[in-house]
């Protein structure tokens, strides 16, 4: 308003000059934090535009519907000048349009308004009707001499259009409030198994605990409390070190034979000319050398819950003799005659396919099926990376009282390198590569992580090279975990990244990632 006086300032002409001076401002953040900040802004005044209309319409819980959410957006936007009119509406989109913007001619400067536009409809619709994107088809600030805004609210007619999205998340913080929970008596299970073994142990070691900040980890944790009540035999599959061993005792933890023992058993350690008598004893006199009655792990599990662990490694004799258990509920030792009773819970573990072991004819389908009834998945490390700061420190904190140092952290170079790292070896050989670079440690933060690769004796290519090409696999790799975690939701991973959703949607557009793949 330079050639008016003060007389002629109204409040929308106040606001007006706030915000464009609010924009001069923000623009210090950089492109991406300003666009952030105003879209917050527009979510959050979203929500008190939509409080007062409800309360002048007495309506206070029950969904807006089409009709009652059109007068609303209209009549905000019509209160502070934006002369906008409804051009077609049903009941998965609507279309509405105006000749001049709330914010004045200013706005051609600063595009970025448009996202205040976009997020205040976009929040009101998702809040109402579970999902909205809006697409700005022709702006003002873009020189088109007038704007076009559409609020579609099917995902399925949404898919093909530009625009940002926009879901009702009300929910999310009562669903983490629950999975937290669920961890909570997990671990408080654990914990009152653990204290029962002996003061010493206690003394050395700290207790387990199951680290579960990523979504594939609550997931195990959810299906850990569907799964442990149950008398259900259990293949757990996953990568070796994923913690198969930890969940199985998680397990046994949550289930009625908790104040029983968890027996653990790794097959293929154990030779395989012992395995059959380590598994189900033997009698006296049953071989060379058994000079005793020896009970097996089945008979030293009674009660509770044995663990096979690589259960693909055993042999087809014990594995007929583990049929029959299932089966029948009883064995015989190796060289006895007379049946025995026992009632364990099994769960079996493996690191292989046993579909490629079943069509070698190395492992017997019919076992397969009894050891299959309920079948768990641990997601391999390389696809956890929202567990990795908590694995670390619960790591360092073990090691450094397992070799009396102070160690606490690792540098932020260090942690990039962790999150760029694949960990074949997962959750072991992260232990055993902190572990390492912990002892080489003198201060109380790692910055050298010693990991455990060959250097490749091929051409080295020039280190702007090497930066942006392991820039690039991280962020890919980070966006599509981040889209698997968030269903698709942009406007949440904006928010984890810090970034705006227009820098999400272009980055995916570089790796040719599309976010409704993600979406369910």
């Amino acid at each position: 308003m330079p050639n008016s006086s003060l007389s002629d300032l109204t409040p929308i002409a106040f606001l007006q000059t706030f915000i464009i001076e609010l924009m001069h401002a923000s623009e210090q953040l950089g492109q991406e934090q300003c666009q952030q900040l105003i879209e917050n802004i527009a979510l959050t005044a979203g929500c008190f535009f939509e409080e007062v209309y409800r309360n002048q319409c007495a309506n206070k819980k029950k969904s807006l519907g089409i009709e009652s959410y059109i007068e609303l957006i209209l009549g905000l936007k019509n209160n502070i000048g934006g002369n906008f009119s409804l051009s077609s509406s049903n009941q998965d989109s609507i279309c509405v349009c105006n000749t001049s913007c709330p914010f004045g001619e200013e706005v051609v400067n600063f595009p970025e308004l448009c996202g205040m536009t976009s997020s205040v409809f976009g929040g009101i619709a998702a809040r109402n009707f579970g999902y909205a994107k809006v697409e700005i088809a022709k702006s003002i600030a873009q020189h088109d001499g007038c704007c076009e805004v559409y609020i579609h609210l099917n995902p399925e007619i949404a898919k093909n259009k530009q625009g940002i999205e926009y879901r009702d998340n009300r929910n999310d913080n009562k669903h983490d409030q629950n999975v937290d929970a669920l961890h909570s008596r997990i671990e408080e299970s654990m914990l009152k198994i653990w204290r029962k073994q002996s003061q010493k142990l206690a003394k050395k070691c700290l207790p387990p605990l199951i680290i579960a900040d990523s979504t594939g980890m609550k997931k195990v944790l959810q299906s850990i409390e569907v799964i442990a009540p149950t008398t259900a035999t259990l293949l757990i599959q996953g990568q070796t070190g994923v913690g198969k061993e930890l969940v199985a005792r998680a397990i046994h933890a949550m289930s009625d034979r908790c104040n029983k023992v968890f027996v653990p058993i790794n097959c293929g350690a154990i030779a395989e000319s012992l395995l059959e008598s380590a598994l189900f004893g033997h009698e006296k006199g049953a071989f060379t050398g058994a000079i005793e009655v020896h009970k097996g792990v089945f008979e030293r599990a009674e009660g509770g819950t044995l663990f096979l662990d690589e259960v693909d490694s055993l042999s087809p004799a014990a594995q007929t003799r583990l049929l029959r258990v299932i089966q029948e509920g009883e064995l015989e030792r190796v060289g006895g005659k007379q049946p025995i009773q026992v009632d364990v819970r099994l769960i079996s573990a493996t690191n292989v396919n046993l579909h490629d072991k079943m069509a070698q004819e190395l492992f017997r389908k019919d076992l397969y099926y009894r050891i299959n009834v309920v079948q768990l998945e641990i997601p391999p490390l390389n696809e956890r990376p929202e567990d990795l700061p908590a694995l670390i420190d619960l790591i360092l904190q073990r090691m450094s009282k397992k070799h009396n140092k102070s160690v606490t952290s690792v540098s932020s170079s260090v942690m990039q390198k962790v999150l760029a790292y694949h960990w074949p070896g997962n959750v072991r050989e992260l232990e055993n590569t902190l572990e390492r670079s912990l002892l080489f440690t003198t201060g109380k933060e790692i910055t050298e992580l010693k990991l455990d690769t060959v250097e490749s004796s091929s051409k080295i290519i020039n280190w702007k090279q090497k930066k942006e090409q392991a820039i690039a696999e991280v962020e890919q790799a980070f966006l599509q975990v981040s889209l698997q975690q968030y269903q698709g939701d942009i406007q949440k991973i904006a928010s984890c990244m810090e970034i705006s959703t227009r820098a999400v949607y272009n980055k995916l557009k570089k790796y040719k990632i599309n976010p409704a793949d993600y979406r369910k």
